[in-house]
């Protein structure tokens, strides 16, 4: 059940979302609550039971380009895979047909003020997105829905499925838990699988497989982490200094680095090995006063600290990485090759920060702060390090 934008292959016109109700046997059709690509989602009502239920229409148009027809026989896997129910994938209670429709019904989502769904005019479904509408969530809200949502999709991923669809719209909030739902688009791993589903959340590559579930997943986390768009990506935009002071987000900004790497190979191989990074926390230091680091500079003790990802090695000067950059204190400048970091409008960087583009090798890094001077961080080979970070 989601509110997912037209932006599939084959949006549905506008005009459909004025349309009178489709009948629906033993459900009255109140409101259209949602549209996608192929549908719409209806908030309705069970005759018998009173019961409020979402309504996914998708209208049956035959031929071989037939959404219905795409949309069973991903309904279908489910059924035969066993895998349709997990706390946090949305369960479909009944699928059934009209001559005019395909139609199955779920639970209405919460609504976004965090209270059950209701037939009130207001209701509004929560979902992701309409959670991110409001800014990126507190630490503990971006871990718990990380870990939600790839558990959620390694339980696909451990079934052989690839959902292809993942994003903010389609993660519900049902009891306040997250779901992720909208199978429209899921098919088998070993498939040959088209290129399908939502642009800004494909990979580069165009591979549509688990790994291409993972980059979605890692630009959704990115997402939660920055209330950025996922186009931004890696900027972390005006919660860097957050971001980096908090080890829970910091932590999570560096499974989302890996899980939407461009390079197809550097990701986690499944949302299984996504899930285990995110549970994988290091260590929660405390956080050190401004006077630490004074103490730290009045004895000119100085480390740099490079935190290696497993990755594939890549290419020197051929592949662009990403790259983070901090500093014990904040807003240094970072030159890479004795050339400050500009980002696309020719500002510097100023850490904390994440710039992309950089070239794979080996560059020298320094930090030029205008009241500690400057820092030099020595020779560090990007192809396998992605993360810099420096103390005075």
């Amino acid at each position: 059940m989601s509110g997912t934008p037209p932006d599939r292959t084959g949006s549905m016109p506008d005009s459909a979302a004025d349309s009178a109700p489709p009948a629906i046997p033993d459900v009255v059709l109140l409101r259209c609550i949602g549209r996608g690509g192929f549908g719409q989602v209806w908030l309705g009502r069970n005759r018998a039971t009173g019961a409020l239920k979402a309504v996914k229409v998708i209208p049956l148009r035959g031929g071989t380009a037939d959404p219905a027809g795409r949309e069973i026989v991903s309904l279908s896997q489910l059924e035969s895979q066993r895998i349709a129910r997990h706390p946090h994938l949305l369960d479909i209670q009944h699928v059934g047909r009209t001559a005019e429709v395909l139609f199955y019904l779920m639970d209405p989502a919460d609504d976004v003020s965090g209270s059950p769904a209701s037939d009130d005019p207001g209701y509004r479904p929560a979902t992701l997105a309409t959670a991110l509408e409001r800014g990126p969530l507190p630490a503990d809200d971006c871990l718990r829905c990380a870990r939600q949502l790839a558990a959620g999709l390694a339980h696909l991923h451990a079934a052989g499925m690839v959902h292809r669809d993942v994003k903010p719209s389609n993660c519900l909030f049902l009891g306040r838990e997250l779901k992720l739902a909208d199978f429209g688009l899921l098919v088998p791993a070993s498939a040959q699988l088209s290129r399908l589903g939502t642009v800004r959340y494909m990979p580069p590559d165009g591979r549509m497989d688990l790994r291409a579930d993972v980059y979605a997943a890692g630009l959704v986390i990115y997402e939660m982490l920055t209330g950025l768009p996922a186009e931004a990506f890696p900027r972390l935009g005006p919660r860097a200094r957050e971001i980096a002071a908090d080890p829970v987000l910091a932590h999570l900004n560096r499974v989302a680095l890996k899980a939407a790497s461009r390079d197809h190979h550097a990701r986690h191989a499944h949302a299984g090995a996504l899930l285990e990074a995110i549970e994988t926390r290091p260590a929660v230091r405390p956080r050190q006063r401004p006077a630490v680091w004074a103490a730290a500079s009045a004895a000119a003790a100085a480390c740099v600290a490079a935190a290696v990802v497993g990755l594939a090695a890549l290419r020197a000067g051929r592949e662009p990485v990403t790259v983070n950059f901090v500093s014990g204190t904040f807003e240094a400048e970072v030159l890479v090759d004795g050339a400050p970091l500009r980002d696309a409008s020719g500002r510097p960087f100023m850490t904390p920060c994440t710039a992309t583009g950089i070239r794979a090798g080996r560059h020298r890094v320094a930090f030029r702060h205008p009241v500690r001077g400057r820092f030099d961080a020595g020779s560090i080979d990007f192809t396998t390090v992605r993360e810099v970070v420096v103390n005075w």
